[in-house]
């Protein structure tokens, strides 16, 4: 069986490391995997490959590739992946939602912390050599405490899951949005509304958590009409993907303080552009896609590939199949 793993990105964490097709050559006898990180002459082989690791694929690609069986995502968005020729086949998807959900449900808690106790505004301080204390205690919003705050989560998969323990454990109060309510109420939630109730929850929230994919229901999710829904004080932090926010409608609430700010680890256009009027935003927090960065990164990754792998050679269901009908 032919396993063909293509990556390649600008960013060195996102490359598979070399020793990726050793291992699981040496792993799974039955496999002979094929590294390559560079789409020149990919299609002469594609069209011997069951099983491609890989985020992109185009639908020429796709065609050419008669023999595939399944693809395997080492990102967890796969809205890229969505055309029609692939959403309408049988090949199996994957993602690696629960290789990233635990790290950026970590870096959620990291943002939330510097929100309220007001980081940003002291790290801008510091900056000018300025003690600040009578400063940010007359800004807006002031250091405050989480313990008794309400978190309100758009998700409950893997990153909501993992975020909505962290913030019980802390003495918050976790409210959920999710799609199916008859799913019920995962460990650390209070209550979960329905995507109809979005608003109901915005308007409890102290901060609102964005961990949903982009899918046609939640592109332009917090547009100007929601973040008018969020309470004046509350913060919003983005670590879905950056359709998921009007990035306009944003700067705008924060700087007329409709909201007291904001968190965004993704965006729509990366990376930002010099010239976004979000850089400047005193009371918006920018981290450049890193919240799911992790020295550990490619072994949890491994983890994952070989244990779907062995389901797939022994004919077993795999962990993380997407749902190609809703995208997700």
């Amino acid at each position: 069986m032919n396993l063909l793993i293509l990556l390649r990105h600008s960013f060195e964490l996102w490359n598979a490391p070399p020793w990726l097709s050793e291992r699981v050559n040496r792993d799974f006898p039955a496999v002979q995997a094929i590294q390559r990180s560079s789409y020149d002459g990919i299609e002469n082989h594609l069209g011997d490959a069951e099983v491609i690791i890989s985020w992109s694929l185009r639908p020429e690609q796709f065609k050419v590739a008669d023999k595939l069986r399944w693809i395997h995502s080492p990102a967890a968005a796969v809205h890229q992946l969505m055309f029609p020729e692939l959403v309408q086949s049988d090949v199996i998807l994957t993602n690696a939602r629960e290789v990233h959900g635990p790290v950026v449900a970590e870096s959620v808690m990291a943002l939330v912390f510097a929100l309220a106790k007001c980081l940003p505004q002291a790290i801008r301080l510091q900056q000018k050599h300025l003690w600040g204390q009578e400063v940010m205690w007359q800004g807006r919003p002031r250091p405050r405490e989480l313990a008794g705050a309400t978190l309100g989560l758009v998700g409950l998969g893997s990153i909501g899951q993992a975020v909505a323990r962290h913030a019980s454990n802390l003495g918050m109060r976790v409210l959920a949005v999710r799609e199916s309510v008859e799913k019920g109420t995962p460990e650390g939630v209070h209550q979960v509304f329905a995507s109809s109730q979005l608003d109901d929850m915005l308007g409890q929230s102290d901060y609102v958590v964005l961990a949903v994919p982009v899918t046609s229901s939640t592109r332009g999710l917090m547009n100007a009409a929601r973040l008018a829904k969020m309470k004046s004080e509350a913060c919003l932090i983005n670590v879905g993907r950056g359709p998921l926010v009007d990035e306009a409608a944003l700067a705008q609430a924060v700087r007329d303080k409709r909201i007291g700010g904001a968190a965004l680890d993704v965006f729509e256009k990366e990376p930002l552009p010099a010239d976004s009027p979000l850089w400047d935003l005193e009371n918006l927090l920018i981290t450049p896609h890193t919240a799911g960065l992790t020295e550990k990164l490619w072994e949890r990754h491994y983890q994952l590939i070989s244990e779907n792998l062995r389901r797939y050679l022994d004919g077993k269901r795999l962990l993380t199949v997407v749902d190609k009908k809703r995208g997700y």
